[in-house]
């Protein structure tokens, strides 16, 4: 964010300043107005939401290839992204992205940079900014609506309960019916709640004004911490859903995950924050034994150097869920397979609990 700075005052001669402030001293000392007492200063950050289903976030600003736009645009078609991905082009993003940032979330914007703004991801916690998780996304994709500030910022007097989609995906439409489909939601997105009719929810959006979910796809919640408390079998449940779907460096949405990104999402989707990044998940959770293992731990794999670049969860009985990278041959996927026989398991470092 570029800060307008503030024009320096020039300094009166010294007596003068006395007698300014002499004759000040005999005057009563008026309250200020209420409003201008809450007045935000200067140098508070701007905030903006996310306002495409999932937005990409990259290293540097304008890296984009052509064949990138249908993830750097507004819309976005993600599924039409990654389908149409080559094997070498997936494998060039490794490096070139940071992460994803689904639709609502809120970004603190950092600096604007042509048409690209530099934002840290809100509930995407890492060592690199307390903010939230860096990266450059086109500024097309990031909403400042304060209409819609007011009702997604936490602690606000407009604060509204929020839709949790736990659908892989679902449809938001902009009628009660839903046959109006807008585009698609991944799972996690979570948008403010403005009424509820029968079936159908009726959400605020950063972009399209009131729209609405199908009850049958998304929970709703006064507050973050009324998300119940999951079970390592729920958090299971959760990503075997996921089985088959395409690594995506940087993924954190339901169209492609990295491993952290997966397993980020699956926890976060449970109410349970946990970092973004698979070295901070493993410096930050709690150090488990192999032989008391639990479905729902995450298990680390790291380099000859020490530094832990995999992470995937214990499901029991020997087995694990990951994304693991893409191979110089082929696309992989989240894949369930015996801990035993991963294919870094020469390079396993020890597990890790959060709940």
């Amino acid at each position: 964010m570029s800060v307008t700075a503030r024009t320096p005052r020039r300094r009166p001669a010294l007596l003068r300043t006395l007698a300014v402030l002499a004759a000040l001293a005999t005057l009563p000392i008026a309250a200020a107005p209420a409003a201008a007492q809450h007045r935000p200063e200067a140098t508070d950050p701007e905030i903006g939401y996310v306002d495409v289903a999932a937005a990409t976030l990259w290293v540097d600003p304008g890296t984009d290839r052509p064949v990138d736009a249908k993830a750097t645009g507004n819309p976005v078609d993600l599924r039409a992204w990654t389908d149409g991905l080559s094997l070498a082009e997936r494998r060039w993003l490794v490096g070139e992205l940071e992460t994803q940032a689904l639709y609502g979330t809120k970004v603190t914007i950092l600096e604007r940079r042509g048409d690209w703004l530099h934002v840290a991801v809100d509930g995407q916690p890492t060592p690199r900014n307390p903010l939230g998780y860096p990266g450059w996304v086109p500024a097309v994709q990031v909403s400042t609506d304060p209409a819609f500030a007011r009702l997604a910022a936490p602690r606000s007097p407009s604060t509204r309960p929020f839709a949790l989609v736990t659908a892989t995906t679902t449809g938001l439409y902009a009628d009660a019916r839903r046959t109006r489909r807008i585009m698609d939601l991944a799972l996690d997105t979570r948008l403010p709640v403005l009424s509820r009719h029968g079936d159908a929810i009726e959400v605020a959006t950063p972009d399209h004004g009131p729209a609405w979910l199908s009850t049958a796809d998304a929970h709703v919640y006064a507050a973050a911490t009324d998300i119940p408390r999951p079970t390592g079998a729920d958090l299971v449940r959760t990503a075997k859903r996921y089985a088959g779907l395409p690594y995506v460096w940087a993924g954190t949405s339901s169209w492609g995950f990295d491993c952290s990104g997966f397993t980020h999402t699956v926890y976060d989707v449970h109410g349970v924050t946990i970092p973004r990044d698979a070295d901070a998940q493993y410096a930050a959770g709690t150090p488990v034994a192999d032989d008391d293992l639990q479905p729902g731990d995450l298990l680390f794999y790291a380099y000859s150097s020490g530094y832990v670049h995999h992470v995937g969860m214990y499901l029991g009985d020997g087995y694990e869920i990951d994304a693991p990278n893409n191979t110089s041959t082929e696309v992989s996927t989240v894949e369930i397979v015996p801990v035993a026989e991963h294919r870094y398991a020469d390079e396993y470092v020890g597990a890790r609990r959060f709940l």
